[in-house]
């Protein structure tokens, strides 16, 4: 991985401050998976006594795009990234440390490859899911690039 988590952090904080002052925090990321961390707290709090489906819809994001930006550098190519489309599904109140992951790094390098080699753009969607401390389901994401 060409970036530590720590700088990873740094840049949320200056790039995607809603995110940072929300506790959205990078945890893991190899070249097949992301692994992002929320913890249900008064700033992302709804008023049902859960956090806001948006901080989830961020720190889903998150998996999903961290993993793209990176393998998008490591080509060396000019590629735009654009989420076109996404839905969610909930399954049950988000409390506590919810982990977000998104493990198709293989499937952005198919699609860069394809890219490349057309240059036309591509349509890749991704799939992000989140899951709380005692490994329950709470929310899925799916985000069209």
């Amino acid at each position: 991985m060409a970036h530590s988590l720590r700088k990873i952090n740094l840049f949320s904080l200056f790039n995607l401050p809603a995110a940072y002052f929300t506790g959205v925090r990078t945890t893991f990321m190899d070249s097949t998976r992301c692994e992002v961390v929320v913890k249900h707290r008064w700033i992302n709090q709804n008023p049902f006594g859960s956090m806001f489906w948006a901080v989830q819809g961020m720190a889903a994001e998150m998996t999903t795009g961290l993993l793209l930006m990176t393998k998008i550098k490591k080509s060396k190519k000019s590629i735009a990234m654009l989420v076109a489309h996404n839905n969610a599904d909930f399954y049950k109140k988000a409390r506590g440390k919810i982990t977000f992951s998104c493990e198709q790094g293989n499937s952005i390098d198919v699609a860069i490859e394809k890219a490349i080699a057309t240059t036309e753009g591509q349509k890749l969607t991704l799939h992000a899911v989140g899951h709380d401390e005692d490994g329950d389901k709470v929310s899925s994401f799916n985000f069209e690039w």
